[in-house]
């Protein structure tokens, strides 16, 4: 899963290979068949176990710190981390990306990964702003989720994490980040 995972950060799915997972592991390609009868559920199983990692880290990320501000810097540096990463995306990212070759198990898990991005955004701009419509905050929770894959991925098609940076810390000066 892990191999599978930083094949598809680098390379997308559609460049997924049964039989290169199996020649990285050191096992056959049908090992990998046993457990995964097919490319779209390995990929719908991936980016299930994405999203509930994510959803992990927001869950934490909010219990250190009721301040939005902290909350955020925490939720830029996990796709940061993957830029990081040998100039990678953030797995969702690259899936959403590829939606029209996704079967459609995998796209129902790419979708849940933006809702459970933007639930926790807009969580956490209501901090201290719970008088604020919850429409404009799951609007701007969106805006947010959708900025930082973008500042991804320009910066990973300029195999530069400075725009990554820059663009993020450009968010915060212009409002759009707390």
């Amino acid at each position: 899963m892990a191999i599978a995972r930083l094949m598809i950060q680098a390379n997308g799915y559609t460049a997924l290979s049964f039989r290169d997972i199996a020649s990285t592991v050191g096992v056959k390609s049908s090992s990998v068949h046993y457990h995964f009868p097919t490319k779209g559920s390995l990929g719908a199983e991936l980016a299930r176990r994405y999203t509930e990692e994510m959803d992990d880290h927001l869950e934490q990320s909010l219990a250190m710190s009721r301040d939005a501000g902290a909350f955020m810097a925490r939720y830029t540096a996990v796709f940061r981390a993957a830029l990081a990463n040998e100039n990678r995306m953030c797995m969702c990212g690259i899936l959403a990306a590829e939606h029209d070759e996704l079967p459609r198990e995998v796209q129902l898990e790419v979708v849940r990964f933006a809702e459970v991005n933007v639930k926790w955004l807009a969580r956490a701009l209501a901090i201290g702003r719970e008088q604020k419509p919850s429409a404009q905050l799951q609007s701007h929770a969106l805006a947010i989720y959708a900025a930082v894959e973008g500042a991804q991925l320009v910066a990973r098609s300029r195999n530069d994490i400075m725009v990554y940076d820059r663009t993020i810390e450009a968010y915060r000066d212009n409002g759009l980040l707390p």
